[in-house]
């Protein structure tokens, strides 16, 4: 049996306060969860349960379509890695193939301007509805990531608009995911151990199956709390952060029952440098590209990206092992 994580509980209804002091309340007990835990669930008057019903509604009708269909929408086709992710397409670097589908959705960047691997139209599938009610939770669950943004700007004791610029056309990525039931895969993880490359994820899932690594290297399961999203930091907030808030390791576990989970990687725009911004402390981090950070940890885990990379067409720049990031004691998991 796997013990359960206490996790803190953020509720984030005062950022829509016109009143700072609600704001800076939120902030610092912000600061106080990510810095202590790195995990998190939030809460708020914001939150449209709606949304997330039609969401999970649209998931179950893609996913049941036959093999052939989904693959017509492959990701492996787009322009920006959007579309159809198949079973065995993903698998970070030494751990077994992930047991999961899935189907990505980035910034729908339609400009032919500044194009970057990331950032592009998006790929969609022939089904009415789907193409509108995921982009509707993506504005949605965006826009409370700003909020969030200017939020985490009053825990590092920045302006609050100080990350403003830099959220133009970020290549955030929401991800609709499906964890099949399979009983005969008793060693295959749906996903394998990671951390998150962007700022912070905003997670809402239907059934339990999440593990976290906690500090002295147990792995712990994250239950899933009714109108509540899961929230934990990734590799650039860890960096912004200068290392106050670390970026956990964590792996979603061979499930129980059929699970469909709505991560939404929240990045600033592509060409960020990102960098510690905590006023008066010698940066811990060197600079770093974040779009060439989040390509190049992708380029690493999906297969045909490994492919363009094998035969010559691909070169990464820079790129850094998966598991650069996160606690010292993430090297002892698995």
């Amino acid at each position: 049996m796997t013990a359960s994580a206490a996790l803190p509980v953020v509720d984030i209804s005062g950022l829509d306060s016109d009143r700072i002091e609600d704001r800076m309340a939120v902030a610092h007990e912000l600061d106080r969860a990510c810095a202590q835990a790195g995990f998190l669930y939030i809460k708020g008057a914001q939150f449209d349960p709606d949304l997330f019903g039609r969401l999970v509604d649209r998931a179950k009708t893609y996913f049941a379509l036959d093999h052939e269909t989904k693959m017509a929408s492959y990701i492996g086709h787009s322009e920006n890695h959007s579309g159809y992710v198949p079973v065995g397409e993903e698998q970070f670097p030494g751990a077994a193939v992930d047991l999961k589908e899935a189907y990505d959705v980035n910034w729908d960047y339609t400009l032919t301007e500044d194009r970057r691997p990331l950032l592009g139209p998006n790929c969609w599938p022939d089904m009415p509805g789907f193409r509108e009610d995921v982009q509707t939770y993506y504005a949605h669950v965006t826009e409370i990531g700003h909020r969030l943004f200017r939020c985490f700007a009053l825990a590092l004791g920045l302006e609050e608009d100080h990350l403003d610029q830099h959220l133009r056309h970020p290549p955030s990525q929401l991800r609709l995911i499906h964890y099949p039931l399979d009983a005969a895969a008793e060693d295959r993880p749906g996903i394998g151990a990671h951390t998150d490359y962007e700022c912070f994820t905003l997670l809402f899932a239907t059934a339990p199956g999440l593990q976290i690594l906690d500090k002295q290297g147990e792995w712990m399961d994250v239950p899933v709390i009714e109108s509540a999203m899961i929230m934990n930091i990734g590799d650039m907030m860890e960096i912004l952060s200068n290392g106050r808030y670390m970026a956990t390791r964590h792996r979603v576990k061979k499930v129980k029952e059929e699970r469909y989970s709505f991560p939404l990687f929240h990045a600033c725009d592509y060409d960020y440098v990102v960098a510690p911004v905590i006023r008066g402390e010698a940066p811990r981090y060197a600079p770093m590209k974040g779009g060439e950070h989040l390509f190049n940890q992708t380029a690493q885990t999906f297969a045909y990206l490994k492919r363009r990379i094998a035969c010559g067409e691909l070169v990464l720049a820079n790129a850094v092992p998966p598991d650069s990031f996160g606690l010292r004691t993430d090297r002892a998991g698995s």
